[in-house]
């Protein structure tokens, strides 16, 4: 029996990380309707494993389950959009403001490194390649400011947002880096907080505005 909780627990984790990072890479569409079985069956996991996966998705916000049972990738309205926006303009310049003085040179090398790869996936038209590099680029500054509660609240909007993020990228067809990313990289080269703070903030609000308005 112990064996069999083990091996269920094991593969509930990994199918929930699976889910968790395919949700927030926007490589399931808004309004995805999902089953329990689909799922177990896709994974081949058993229902118990599905169940709790599905379980911990739907309180993170990255699922919804209606008072029917119907499971979904999230389809956000336009106040939602702008709520979740919202908050990333709140909490992200915070975070980058923070990781400031620890952002040394090789830290923003690899930042441009990262912003080259955005622009290379945009070339392709790869949405999902597009969106992991972009987060990658983002984390990877947010893990410096040594802030571990904000990045956990930052990744849960990230989750919430990633299908809605995947129907932006095809909304605004970009084929280079944000422009916002060159600001950022020139800030943190300058060690200029307030243009820090301002290039976070106008890059993580502006193109889902965009959508919540168009």
């Amino acid at each position: 029996m112990t064996v069999t909780r083990s091996s269920e627990s094991s593969a509930h984790e990994r199918l929930y990380r699976n889910l968790r990072q395919r949700i927030m890479l926007g490589e399931l569409p808004p309004g995805l309707p999902l089953t329990l079985r689909g799922i177990a069956a896709e994974h081949r996991v058993s229902m118990t494993p599905a169940r709790e996966a599905v379980r911990r998705l739907v309180a993170e916000g990255a699922l919804s389950l209606s008072s029917s049972g119907r499971i979904a990738t999230p389809e956000l309205s336009v106040e939602r959009i702008e709520e979740l926006a919202a908050l990333r303009g709140l909490i992200e310049p915070e975070l980058a403001a923070r990781a400031l003085p620890r952002a040394h040179q090789a830290l923003i090398e690899r930042m441009a490194v990262i912003n080259a790869a955005i622009g290379e996936a945009a070339e392709r038209h790869d949405a999902v390649g597009y969106i992991r590099t972009n987060l990658e680029f983002h984390r990877l500054l947010y893990l410096r400011a040594q802030a571990p509660a904000m990045l956990a609240i930052v990744e849960t909007v990230w989750l919430q947002l990633g299908p809605t993020m995947r129907a932006l990228y095809g909304r605004m067809k970009r084929n280079e880096p944000p422009r916002h990313h060159r600001m950022i990289l020139a800030s943190l080269r300058a060690g200029d907080e307030p243009g820090l703070r301002l290039a976070v903030r106008a890059d993580v609000t502006h193109g889902l505005r965009h959508l919540g308005s168009a």
